[in-house]
């Protein structure tokens, strides 16, 4: 294993989001926009994009009228998300209230399409499932992919076809992951509760079975943690989203994507037999059909992640 000197830095704009993402418990207060108190790091928005995507978005009647009749009277739903990841993922801009992301773009577009107002509030990722399926929250929001296992007790309205990768510095011997033995003996960095997670543990006994040291799963509550972890050595390797990967590598020196493992549909998160479903397909359908869902998926460079039509949750990718 190659350990990178401890001179190296992490980029500013990462850094500036870490610091963010680690600082700030942020709880919106209505509307689609969290705040959150506390100083916020000065400075741009470090690259990352702000072009307005959805103000245009228009109702659209015949999705709206789809929702039971108690919501359209309501005319809100709250919205569970995680926030603190990397672009294109839900994270806060540098004044370190505003929320941005791609899951934030669709949100809100469907929101505007079926004339509801989402109070969202942030939530860690690994807590909002099991909040679902209490009622804390109508739905939620954080790249979820659609797996087995979770279907069992959430329901999902699908938007985007993402999936599992691995990313490593530069320096690394590896040249891709293709099976898990490769990465024996490693240091594999992700996200709590994530599919990674518990992909990977699922997977710790080919190292065995090898006769080869286990890899040992560092996990990290909060996304922007991850890669200093990676960077000063402490991680060999992560195991994220495709696209936050590929977002990564791009914006930091001495980094690259070893590709992808694994595809997965990810959509809106509900509790298991919500109401919600039909509505929320139909409103994704009406952003593929007028324009609006390419236009998300330009401004985040998301395209490879576009899905011809909305499902209610589908079986498991099997590759």
């Amino acid at each position: 294993m190659s350990t990178p000197p401890q001179s190296r830095r992490v980029p500013a704009a990462f850094a500036l989001i870490t610091a963010a993402t680690l600082a700030l418990t942020a709880c919106g207060s209505g509307g689609t926009t969290d705040t959150a108190g506390g100083a916020a790091p000065a400075g741009k928005s470090a690259g990352i994009p702000t072009a307005d995507v959805v103000s245009s978005v228009k109702k659209n009647r015949a999705a709206a009228a789809l929702l039971p009749a108690d919501v359209r009277d309501r005319g809100t739903l709250s919205l569970a998300a995680s926030v603190g990841g990397t672009p294109p993922n839900a994270t806060y801009l540098e004044d370190g209230r505003t929320v941005v992301g791609q899951d934030i773009d669709f949100a809100d577009a469907v929101g505007k399409v079926l004339g509801l107002k989402l109070d969202r509030q942030t939530a860690s990722f690994e807590a909002i499932l099991p909040a679902l399926d209490s009622g804390k929250y109508d739905l939620g929001t954080g790249n979820f992919g659609v797996t087995e296992e979770r279907r069992r007790t959430i329901d999902f309205v699908t938007y985007i076809n993402d999936g599992q990768g691995f990313a490593v510095r530069k320096d690394s011997k590896l040249a891709e992951v293709t099976d898990f033995e490769q990465l024996c003996g490693l240091n594999v960095a992700t996200g709590a509760g994530t599919t990674f997670e518990v992909t990977l543990e699922d997977n710790k006994h080919v190292c065995a079975d090898a006769g080869k040291k286990p890899y040992d799963v560092k996990t990290y509550a909060e996304q922007g943690a991850i890669w200093p972890a990676l960077q000063q050595g402490r991680a060999d390797v992560v195991m994220s989203t495709i696209n936050g990967l590929r977002y990564a590598v791009k914006q930091q020196e001495g980094l690259k994507f070893l590709g992808e493992y694994h595809r997965l549909d990810v959509g809106f998160a509900f509790k298991k037999g919500t109401k919600l479903a039909p509505a929320f397909r139909a409103a994704v359908d009406q952003l593929i059909k007028d324009g609006t869902y390419d236009r998300i998926l330009k401004k985040w460079g998301t395209q490879g992640s576009a899905i011809e039509k909305s499902r209610i949750s589908p079986p498991e990718i099997k590759d």
